[in-house]
């Protein structure tokens, strides 16, 4: 009797480790999901009818303008810098492909990250407006969108709006 009980723990044994490969082979042990970050936001060109104040009001998209995310880590060195181009409306989808935090709480993307704008296709509209500080780097607002899918997730931080400005206006006129 002892020898059968014996029989049958060495056979439970023997199956023990096909049974453990049998659920990696479904997939079934969890995966750690990849982290994508990217930023997105809008750059316009302020209207003459508002020249001078921060104001938007009237502000047309500009399309192919040409931002930069810079991220710099807690030592105050640059981790990550990459140019993006607008789309025809005027906004930009930069995914930051190689973004790494070595510390999770001080090269978090909201304390570490900006952006900045590079240059305007549009002559007439290519001076720097420094609506949410872009001339020291906007800072990254994190407005609960996310993306999820099997293998990983992609969190949204949004920048801006980002604004260059006419050079010149004409002088308004007065009925």
């Amino acid at each position: 009797m002892a020898s059968s009980h014996l029989a049958v723990f060495i056979s439970s044994l023997l199956l023990l480790p096909l049974a453990f490969r049998s659920i990696d082979a479904y997939g079934d042990i969890p995966q750690e999901k990849k982290t994508e970050v990217v930023v997105e936001g809008m750059v316009y060109c302020q209207s003459c009818d508002n020249y001078g104040p921060w104001s938007l009001s009237k502000a047309e998209p500009i399309a192919s303008a040409k931002v930069s995310v810079i991220c710099k880590n807690s030592k105050d060195k640059v981790s990550f810098y990459k140019a993006f181009e607008t789309d025809g409306n005027g906004y930009f989808f930069a995914e930051l492909e190689g973004f790494k935090m070595s510390h999770s709480l001080l090269d978090h993307p909201l304390q570490s990250c900006h952006v900045k704008l590079i240059s305007s296709p549009l002559e007439n509209c290519n001076a720097l407006l420094n609506v949410n500080y872009v001339l020291y780097g906007s800072p990254l607002r994190y407005e609960s969108k996310r993306l999820y899918r099997k293998d990983y997730e992609v969190v949204i931080y949004a920048a801006g709006p980002l604004a260059f400005r006419p050079a010149h206006c004409p002088a308004p006129t007065h009925h």
